[in-house]
């Protein structure tokens, strides 16, 4: 395209082609790849319609020069049709490096890349192939041979112009999905069959982002719905109370008939959101595999250059993510995928002397588990060089003498993470910077999640990523423990019973279940959280059994309310890093539900959670549900156990019960107040000197008089609180207290 100004209508056109041809390009690099190593089937029809398509679009824009470069493909491949035996891996070479140059060109003219690409080296190269192709013998064996011997008339300069400057192509982050490059879709890449409509919609960030937006509003339309309903049911029963008159008969009847309308409105709006998340869901979120599959092209580039072999295996890729997240995968993958063959895979020769098949063995393993994802990059190369890496750390100032002796095998292996560790003395286009796994590392952390090598030396190295899913829902068990409800994935659950007496004891502190001929370790989950003083659960008392990662547990609750299919969500960022929190739900009617993690469970239900006995424990006192889970949030977050009272009659019964190190009480409330509250403490010998923090809906200077007045030692308005003062607070009233004498 000569002429550098595009019409609008072009412009869109052009962009459009670029989405179509990088998706095109996608399953054209994993055909080529097929071909490669196994020859035939319908990989090299599905690689003939693709190329036909890029022509015939780039002709129908006027790109003249992209339409001859994709018909010099066809050409060059075009002549192997029906040949047995693998694709020579020269001609692979030419084909791939020309499909770079088309895209590169491609985003080149719509403005998404620096610089033109040289088509005519492109061209060159495939010129100098199909004379190779047009020498080849018959026999598949001699035809590889031959091509390499003819291939050598291919210049080093026309094979290496065109090098990628990405990860492999692949989709637009909001494209919609690419159909598979075989079955029945594939006929819509058939030159002979007409395209008289476009197989889907493309869908910008922009644009669904706003759809998430007008499902919140619609989430919030219906508790107010709900909420309407309530007051009219109070509305009846007021009536009710007053008199059975016969003239507030027809008012009662009419309001009667307003809930039921409102309680059906109510549920046609939960199905119309139900519906709506999960076309959210559709929308926002893509398979694994389109992230996972160009890797083998990376891999496959990487051990032609180093000259090693290699085959990438992937397990889980059909686990759906949201899109967001795919993206910030994208990096760290290719990150580990290049780090596996350049450090951890031997030489072909160096693995037959070590007893290994020359070709070198990638895994990557994909798993979801309620909302958390799973990958586990594999390889069975030579493995991690602690000792270097120790060396290397010294060497660079990352760690000192004493450190590093402090350092057990497992830890050392993390300080490939650090920023500048390498092993290599030399700096290749690989590796040797000692930045590769840090931006790594550093990616995963933007995306909430955390990562770490396990290796043996000799038998290879294993990466363990794990992280939020994000968008997307994950069933879900809700139970209640106290007047609190929390989720948990249900993959984490194995099976649930109801106690009963012969199967529960205690050794020493610990209690057990006997599950299935074997005792487990038995909590409750409402003492574990720090709601509530240790004891049996009564008979009859609903327990779970918790099975992660091979360990297994029993839990005990309140009450299971049931099994959902919920939409995880992530939560604020001032507490998004406590590590027992996977995210939070909201259920039907607008409550809050926060999900915990199932692997924090059990790591700190086998021995790893601090003593309840040093902990500083807090009660907080308010009749709103908001308002004593923002302030017990608020204590966690500080390490601090939390109990929660709905009044101040319960206050005071679990004053008598247990310690406490502090106390944060709401001043509107019924039919005890926070001021009568405070006086009750404060005439009590055990809690005289309980420090008590006031909180209010009004901040003004009598009422913050007549609070310190009742005993109180600090005082807060719900807006301060709202801001993060009441951390804050609490921290210097303990300070204070701790000081005084």
């Amino acid at each position: 395209m000569s002429d550098p100004s595009i019409e609008p209508l072009l412009a869109q056109l052009l962009a459009g082609f670029v989405v179509e041809a990088e998706e095109i390009a996608s399953r054209l690099t994993l055909n080529l790849l097929e071909l490669e190593q196994r020859g035939g089937g319908p990989s090299f029809d599905n690689l003939a319609r693709g190329l036909h398509t890029l022509k015939g679009s780039a002709s129908t824009l006027g790109l003249d020069a992209l339409s001859q470069l994709a018909h010099r493909m066809e050409d060059v491949l075009l002549p192997l049709r029906g040949r047995a035996g693998p694709l020579p891996a020269p001609l692979a070479d030419a084909l791939l490096r020309s499909i770079d140059s088309f895209l590169g060109q491609l985003r080149h003219l719509a403005g998404r890349a620096d610089g033109p690409r040289d088509l005519a080296a492109a061209l060159a190269l495939l010129a100098q192939a199909e004379q190779a192709v047009a020498a080849l013998p018959a026999d598949p064996a001699r035809a590889e041979a031959a091509f390499r011997v003819h291939g050598r008339n291919i210049s080093s300069r026309a094979l290496n112009a065109e090098p990628p400057r990405s990860a492999p192509p692949t989709a637009n982050a909001f494209a919609s999905e690419p159909p598979p490059s075989n079955g029945p879709s594939a006929r819509a890449f058939d030159p002979d069959v007409p395209r008289a409509a476009e197989e889907g919609f493309r869908v910008g960030v922009q644009q669904v982002t706003a759809l998430l937006q007008e499902a919140e509003r619609l989430r919030e339309l219906r508790l107010r719905i709900d909420e309407r309903r309530r007051d009219v049911e109070r509305s009846l029963a007021q009536l009710s109370r007053l008199s059975l008159r016969q003239e507030t008969a027809d008012v009662r009847e009419l309001l009667m008939s307003t809930s039921r309308a409102l309680a059906s409105d109510s549920e046609e709006a939960a199905d119309v959101l139900a519906s709506f998340e999960e076309g959210l869901k559709s929308i926002t979120t893509l398979p694994i595999r389109t992230v996972l599959e160009p890797l083998r092209r990376a891999v496959r580039d990487l051990c032609r250059q180093q000259g090693k072999e290699a085959r990438l295996a992937v397990v889980g890729a059909e686990v759906s993510l949201d899109r967001r997240v795919l993206e910030g995968l994208r990096g760290p993958l290719m990150h580990l995928v290049r780090n596996a063959v350049d450090h951890g895979l031997e030489s072909p020769a160096d693995r037959e002397a070590a007893g290994k098949h020359r070709e070198g063995a990638l895994t990557i393993r994909v798993e979801q588990q309620g909302n958390m994802l799973f990958l586990e990059i594999a390889d069975d190369g030579r493995g991690l060089n602690v000792p270097a890496i120790r060396a290397s750390a010294l060497e660079r100032g990352l760690a000192t003498e004493s450190e590093l002796a402090n350092l057990s095998e497992s830890q050392a292996q993390q300080l490939i993470f650090r920023s500048g560790l390498t092993t290599r003395s030399e700096v290749t286009q690989v590796s040797g910077r000692g930045v590769g796994l840090d931006v790594a590392h550093a990616q995963l952390q933007t995306l909430r999640g955390q990562i770490e090598a396990q290796s043996i030396s000799g038998q290879g190295t294993r990466f363990l990523l794990t992280l939020p899913a994000d968008l997307g829902s994950s069933p879900m068990l809700v139970v209640r423990v106290g007047e609190q409800q929390f989720g948990l994935p249900m993959a984490s659950i194995e099976s649930s019973c109801a106690a009963r007496t012969g199967e529960l004891s205690q050794r020493g502190e610990q209690m057990q279940l006997k599950h299935r001929e074997e005792l487990v370790p038995l909590f409750d989950l409402g003492a574990f959280l720090g709601l509530r003083q240790a004891g049996m659960p009564a008979s009859g008392a609903p327990i779970l059994i918790l099975l992660h990662h091979g360990v297994r547990l029993a839990i005990a609750v309140d009450q299971v309310i049931g099994d959902k299919e919920l939409f995880i969500r992530a939560l604020p960022p001032e507490v998004r890093e406590l590590a027992a929190w996977q995210g939070a739900v909201t259920l039907a009617r607008g409550e809050l539900v926060l999900v915990l993690r199932p692997d924090w469970l059990v790591q700190q239900m086998s021995g790893g959670a601090a003593s309840a006995e040093t902990t500083l424990r807090a009660l907080v006192v308010d009749d709103s549900l908001t308002a004593r889970a923002m302030h017990r949030t608020a204590l966690e977050s500080a390490g601090w156990h939390v109990h929660t009272a709905s009044s101040g009659v319960q206050a005071l019964e679990l004053l008598r019960d247990s310690r406490y190190d502090a106390l944060v009480a709401d001043i509107g409330m019924e039919p005890m107040d926070g001021l009568t509250l405070t006086q009750a403490v404060r005439g009590s010998a055990a809690t005289r000197t309980l420090p008590i923090i006031l909180v209010s809906a009004h901040d003004s200077p009598e009422e913050r008089a007549t609070g310190l007045a009742a005993g109180a030692d600090g005082f807060l308005s719900k807006r301060d609180c709202a801001s993060g003062r009441l951390m804050h607070e609490v921290a210097e009233l303990i300070a204070r207290r701790r000081g005084s004498p």
